[in-house]
C-alpha cells in the first residue's frame, strides 16, 4: 500500500498544501490567497490538494508544518523553519542548487547549500516590506493596476527613476510623488524592481552568492522581478515550476524522510547552519530563528 505525506506552509498572505507518496512524487498540490495565517485558507489548501491526489485525510500517514502559522496545521507531526523546507523542497528539484531565494508576501531569505544539498548559511528580512512582495502591492496601489500586471508594465521601462530601496513607506511616497510628475507609469514600476532587486542583492551578500541560482516563492512568478533580479546578480535565475509551494513541497518531504529514518534520517545536520538579518537602520529586526522547531 502506498504511502503519502502532507506538508503545509501557512504564510503571512497565502496557504500552501502538498502531498508526495513514498518516492517522492509531488501527487497534489494548492495554493489558496488569504488572510493574516488563516485557519480557513489553510484548510482549503488541504482539502483542494488532498482532491487533487485522489485522497482523503485518512491516506495520509504523517504531516510536517512550516510558515508562520505552522503550529496551526491540525494533526501536524512536527514543524520546521521556512528555511528547512525551502531548502528540502529546491535541493529535491535542483540537486546541485547553490542559492535559494525565497520571496514571499511578508519576506524575503537568501539561503545558500552546501555540497551534500544541506543549509549552509541563511539571512532573512521578515520586518521590513522593502524587498518582499508587499513591495509590489505597494507599487501596484500607487499606479492603480492590478499586481498581476506590474512586472510586464516593468519590462517596458528604460529609465532609472529615483526611489528608496530602503523602505517602502518611502518609497509608496516617491511612487506618488512621480507619478504626479506625470513619470510614465513603466519607468516607474522598472526603477521599483531595479530597487527591490537591489535590496535582494544586499541579502545576498550576507550569505555569499553561489550558483545555481533558484528563486521561489510568489514572486517568482513576476517576470519584471526576475529580470531585474537576474541582472542584479549577473546570474540565471532557475524558477521552479510552481514556485510558491516549495516550502509545502519540502515540508511533504521531511515528512516522507522522517518516516523511515534507518535509511534516510532526519536532517538534524541542518541545526549547524548560521543565520543573519538585515537592518536598514529605521527598523529593529531580530536575530535569525533556528532552523529545527
Amino acid at each position: 500500500m502506498t504511502s503519502y505525506f502532507l506538508g503545509v506552509d501557512l504564510g503571512s498572505t497565502t496557504a500552501k498544501a502538498a502531498i508526495v507518496d513514498e518516492n517522492a512524487a509531488l501527487v497534489g498540490s494548492s495554493v489558496v490567497q488569504m488572510g493574516a495565517v488563516s485557519r480557513q485558507g489553510m484548510r482549503r489548501a488541504i482539502d483542494a490538494a488532498l482532491g487533487q491526489a485522489g485522497l482523503e485525510a485518512g491516506d495520509i500517514a504523517r504531516i510536517v508544518g512550516t510558515g508562520y502559522g505552522r503550529r496551526l496545521v491540525p494533526g501536524v507531526d512536527r514543524t520546521f523553519t521556512e528555511i528547512t523546507c525551502h531548502a528540502r523542497g529546491v535541493v529535491e528539484w535542483q540537486p546541485d542548487a547553490g542559492l535559494v531565494i525565497d520571496i514571499g508576501g511578508q519576506d524575503s531569505k537568501a539561503i545558500t547549500i552546501d555540497a551534500l544539498g544541506l543549509v549552509d548559511e541563511f539571512a532573512m528580512n521578515d520586518r521590513c516590506a522593502s524587498g518582499t512582495g508587499r513591495f509590489f502591492e505597494v507599487l501596484a496601489r500607487a499606479l492603480e493596476c492590478e499586481v498581476q500586471e506590474i512586472g510586464a508594465l516593468a519590462l517596458r521601462g528604460s529609465a532609472d527613476l529615483e526611489v528608496s530601496s530602503m523602505c517602502a513607506t518611502f518609497a509608496e511616497t516617491e511612487i506618488v510623488s512621480l507619478v504626479a510628475e506625470g513619470a510614465d507609469p513603466a519607468d516607474i514600476a522598472a526603477s521599483v524592481h531595479r530597487a527591490v532587486a537591489a535590496r535582494i542583492l544586499g541579502l545576498v551578500s550576507l550569505v555569499g552568492k553561489r550558483t545555481p541560482v533558484v528563486l521561489t516563492g510568489g514572486v517568482a512568478k513576476n517576470p519584471g522581478a526576475v529580470e531585474f533580479l537576474a541582472r542584479a546578480l549577473d546570474a540565471t535565475l532557475i524558477v521552479p515550476r510552481e514556485p510558491q509551494i516549495t516550502g509545502a513541497f519540502g515540508a511533504a518531504l521531511l515528512a516522507r524522510d522522517a518516516a523511515e529514518p534507518s535509511t534516510r534520517g532526519e536532517p538534524l545536520p541542518l541545526i549547524s547552519a548560521t543565520g543573519a538579518t538585515t537592518d536598514c537602520g529605521r527598523c529593529a529586526v531580530p536575530a535569525g530563528r533556528g532552523l529545527l522547531d
